[in-house]
């Protein structure tokens, strides 16, 4: 097909040149990169480790921590602290040995022998595509397991968190693999299915594609998956359906359904949200807020997710989420018949071009393999993605703050924080890399701040 960015298509032939160069040895940059990264996540976990061995809390917390719940609440991070670290170097463990043994190459072999074993030819590159991709997922999702039946059965019970059964679990793990598979394997096999249609200049219409799988999962989720998990129930009509059906008709936000989830099923940590359409939004509040906040509580914690909506901070941030895509598949463009880094993992050369045994071009092989080199670069992205969420929720902030919300919001916060035995110190360089939102005494000084600038808005009015 024509590019749509042919203008730019010398340049990235250019690229692809320069890249495609043995002496790269991209295998040892990205065990190099890979054990950088981890070296770098260590570090910061250790800073932060550091912050369990303050003996008080911060000022802005000072008297809404009991000394009972503050030291709880520093065991608690201590313990997740110790559990982060520890999957972090065992994650790192495993994918050096994977790339180290050249596990990728040796996959796709095995997998190629069991189609043979199948009466399958090289000419069924899709399929042998899919199973090669669902051998990986398997290699590195079931160690996992251990790791997430430790988490909930023995962390998170010590602290009183978990309320997950071991049935339940289980059940949670097969129907989270079914759901992969019945909606990452057409989505994979399309994704490949339009490289492989629109050749070299795919990126424009992967876009394309990209986005209708995105916004069709917005509604399928929340409507037909998640429903899966937990049970949702309209709110029952008294004073919280009063409060938050008042609050939305006066933002003009288009509330169509107010659920209550069984979120007490897992977990006794609360969180609240919405979804839909432009035109047709839902609620949904956890059983857990409901229970431990009053009704002024929950308005406000929706009145904070209403600043979201009012400043359209989701489609923003799908905005650059598409941006972000974008950029990677043009780097990705650069990397699609890269032979040097076929090379380096195993890979015979050949299968980076179309037509190798008469059969299609494997270009999932390409995109896997160009992950792992390029990954490692996403840490400073997430310096970028976590600025961005920070700034959004600074304005939700003070969007409540702004409707008269200050004291239940921050009550609220406060009980979360109590509630959920959140950290009450953070390292700012912990936090810069790790926390989506800002920390609690943050959003209390900001929050004060916002209020006495609309005290001081009303009184010149």
């Amino acid at each position: 097909m024509p590019s749509l960015l042919a203008p730019l298509d010398a340049v990235f032939a250019h690229l692809a040149e320069l890249a495609d160069d043995p002496l790269i040895g991209y295998r040892r940059l990205v065990i190099f990169v890979s054990w950088l990264r981890t070296a770098f996540e260590v570090y910061v976990m250790q800073r932060q480790s550091r912050t369990y061995d303050i003996p008080a809390p911060p000022a802005e917390l000072d008297g809404h921590l009991s000394p009972e719940t503050f030291t709880k609440a520093q065991a608690y991070g201590r313990n997740k602290m110790s559990y982060a670290l520890l999957k972090t170097v065992y994650g790192q463990m495993v994918n050096y040995l994977l790339i180290r043994q050249l596990a990728y190459a040796r996959l796709w072999a095995a997998t190629a022998g069991l189609m043979r074993r199948c009466g399958l030819g090289e000419e069924w590159v899709t399929v042998h595509s899919l199973l090669w991709a669902t051998a990986l997922t398997l290699t590195s999702a079931l160690p996992g397991l251990a790791w997430s039946y430790y988490f909930n059965f023995v962390l998170e019970a010590r602290h009183g968190f978990n309320k997950s059964t071991p049935a339940l679990w289980v059940s949670d793990q097969l129907k989270s693999w079914a759901l992969a598979a019945a909606i990452g394997l057409p989505f994979l096999a399309g994704f490949l299915k339009v490289i492989e249609y629109a050749g070299d200049s795919f990126v424009p219409w992967l876009m394309l594609f990209m986005v209708v799988i995105q916004l069709t999962l917005q509604i399928v989720y929340p409507t037909f998956i998640q429903p899966l998990f937990n049970k949702f129930t309209p709110v029952a009509d008294g004073e919280i359906r009063e409060r938050v059906t008042a609050l939305s008709a006066r933002l003009g936000f288009p509330l169509k359904h107010l659920y209550v989830i069984d979120g007490s099923k897992r977990s006794s940590h609360s969180n609240a949200y919405f979804y839909g359409l432009p035109w047709s939004k839902q609620i949904v509040i956890y059983d857990t807020l409901i229970d431990k906040s009053t009704p002024g509580e929950v308005e406000a914690v929706l009145a904070h997710e209403l600043g979201h909506w009012y400043f359209s901070h989701p489609t923003k941030l799908l905005l650059v989420a598409q941006a972000h895509v974008f950029v990677t598949l043009l780097a990705f463009s650069v990397f699609i018949h890269n032979r040097a880094l076929f090379a380096a993992f195993g890979f015979d050369p050949a299968l980076t071009s179309p037509g190798h045994n008469g059969s299609a071009q494997p270009i999932v092989i390409g995109f896997i393999l160009y992950q792992l080199v390029f990954d490692p670069l996403d840490t400073f992205v997430q310096f970028g993605l976590n600025y961005l969420t920070r700034k959004f929720e600074y304005e939700a902030d003070r969007f409540a703050v702004e409707q008269k919300q200050k004291p239940d919001l921050a009550a609220a916060l406060i009980k979360l924080q109590v509630d959920n035995l959140a950290s009450p110190h953070s390292d700012w360089l912990y936090s810069m890399y790790n926390h989506s939102h800002p920390t609690l005494p943050e959003r209390l000084c900001a929050m004060e701040a916002a209020d006495r600038r609309v005290r001081k808005a009303g009184k010149a009015e």
